[in-house]
């Protein structure tokens, strides 16, 4: 039998608690469709960096690209000064394991309300593919008093360096800045990932930017999109600024089926999509290297106030799972796990608060993973 090694960081807050029930399902799906799973976990997070001091070696990191897949919980902890373990651990595995394109599947299933109103599951059903190591999160920025200083600034990617050195000479009492980039090879390949997977869905694509704002950063993008659709003659293609994508994803979500971002304005229109599919509880996202390393989390983040409640909604950690198990090629028990989950939400019985329910996670997760080893099941 088949013996997939998966490394799991369960991570702050919630993390241990929904991927619990991520790890049931999965070992379900295995058990249903053949194959079985080899969890490695890895203790990252808030507790183990305020009693070592240790986020992600490098060690670890090496460790780490022996596997095709992680499983991520989530990150974050008041304990610890903000961006400390987004950057040092989150931050950190994206980086160095290149993983360019942040996917989120953004779609309303039979079962789930949105605050949308008169839209249904046939409305809301398209992917965002966010450009996942450029734009304004590359990290060189700070502030600066009133004179003169010099500042020198690197961004080291797989593809290229680039350094930057700054003279800023400031009358301003103090100022803060942030710079952003976007590279040729970094947008190029962004781009052809999103055309051809708008090739195997709807064949129409939809970039997102802010060129009338920012002409040089964001009309470089534009320039590399348009050139990258003459080759995908087959695929319809319409350009979004920002803003209007916003008020567009509410009015007409219908309209759209891909949509190809900048990391910044991805990383909003995502935020706006998962409550559009019913909340953050049911939005999952892959962090993808399609050649080495990928990583798969829920969104949500860690809720502490809600950790050790059993009270959370396990999906998004599940539907996760289940674009793990399609990165490993596992397609039919993907498909397996996401028709579990639907199963439940059609049902209405077993749900969390967040859907209107009183169930435990435990509970939820329990019945997902008993849908898939029983798909036909009658209750």
């Amino acid at each position: 039998m088949k013996t997939y090694k998966i490394p799991i960081i369960a991570g702050d807050g919630v993390g241990p608690e929904v991927i619990a029930e991520g790890k049931k399902t999965l070992e379900a799906t295995g058990r249903m469709y053949g194959f079985d799973i080899e969890w490695k976990e890895y203790p990252y997070g808030a507790e183990h960096y305020l009693a070592t001091g240790e986020l992600l070696s490098e060690d670890a990191l090496k460790e780490l690209s022996d596997y095709r897949a992680i499983y991520l919980g989530s990150v974050g902890d008041a304990r610890v000064p903000p961006g400390v373990l987004e950057r040092g651990i989150l931050f950190a595995l994206r980086f160095y394991f290149d993983q360019y394109i942040n996917l989120r599947p953004i779609r309303l299933l039979e079962g789930v309300e949105t605050p949308i109103r008169d839209k249904g599951p046939a409305d809301i059903d398209y992917v965002v593919v966010r450009e996942n190591s450029e734009d304004l999160y590359v990290g060189v920025g700070g502030r600066v008093k009133k004179g003169s200083v010099h500042r020198d600034a690197d961004v080291t990617r797989n593809l290229y360096n680039v350094k930057f050195g700054l003279d800023i000479d400031s009358d301003s009492d103090e100022i803060a800045y942030q710079l952003g980039l976007i590279s040729a090879e970094g947008t190029k390949r962004i781009m052809r990932y999103a055309f051809e997977l708008a090739t195997r869905r709807g064949r129409h694509l939809s970039s997102v930017d802010k060129m009338n704002a920012m002409t040089d950063i964001y009309g470089f993008w534009r320039q590399i999109f348009t050139e990258t659709a003459s080759r995908y003659p087959e695929v319809k293609t319409d350009f979004n600024l920002v803003d209007a994508m916003t008020m567009w994803l509410v009015k007409n979500p219908e309209w759209f089926d891909v949509v190809v971002a900048p990391n910044l304005f991805g990383d909003i229109i995502t935020d706006l999509g998962a409550m559009v599919q019913g909340g953050l509880g049911l939005a999952p996202g892959g962090n993808i290297n399609p050649k080495g390393t990928s990583m798969f989390e829920p969104i949500h983040g860690s809720a502490p106030k809600y950790k050790g409640l059993n009270k959370v909604n396990p999906i998004a950690t599940i539907w996760a799972g289940a674009m793990l198990l399609e990165s490993l090629g596992e397609m039919q028990a993907a498909n397996g796990v996401m028709n579990a989950i639907q199963r439940n939400l059609r049902e209405r019985k077993v749900r969390t608060f967040d859907l209107g329910g009183s169930s435990t996670t435990s509970e939820v997760g329990s019945d997902i993973a008993r849908y898939v080893e029983s798909p036909h099941r009658s209750d």
